[in-house]
């Protein structure tokens, strides 16, 4: 991985401009064109190490939340996880070793949306899917130095 691909994944995992050109914003900071960002950013994605370039909402303030398992059996596993990584409600998805083996957060405008989708999973994989709803937010920073010498802002 190429030094400016470092400095990019260090510097912006925090603080991603919020103006018409971010990407010409962040490479403005790190002295490159758009083209570079644009470029690393698809490369990243290509490479299956990068799914999304977006901010983090407070769900309270945005609409409503929740975190999603579902026990799928084995031979399922890649079709279902296909279908669940194609509903927009979703954030993330990841498997787990547990009878609960897929785990997702859904985020919507209302808990009438989030039910509404429940069901639709429901009724798509023949599967129960757990609903364990945000009582108390934490906030939990995953931002970290990656590469030697990297400051991630806060």
């Amino acid at each position: 991985m190429d030094l400016l691909t470092q400095r990019l994944l260090d510097r912006f995992q925090h603080g991603v401009p919020v103006c018409s050109r971010p990407y010409q914003a962040m490479a403005d900071e790190l002295g490159c064109s758009e083209q570079d960002v644009l470029q690393r950013l698809q490369q990243l994605h290509d490479m299956g190490a990068l799914s999304r370039v977006g901010p983090v909402m407070e769900h309270s303030r945005a609409g409503s939340s929740s975190l999603v398992a579902l026990a799928v059996p084995p031979e399922s596993i890649e079709q279902v996880a296909a279908y669940i990584n194609s509903l927009p409600e979703v954030n993330h998805n990841y498997e787990r070793e547990h009878s609960y083996n897929l785990w997702f957060v859904l985020t919507g405008p209302s808990r009438s949306h989030l039910d509404a989708v429940l069901l639709d999973i429901r009724q798509h994989t023949g599967l129960e899917p757990l609903d364990l709803p945000m009582v108390k937010p934490y906030r939990i920073d995953l931002g970290f130095p990656m590469f030697q010498g990297a400051e991630v802002p806060q």
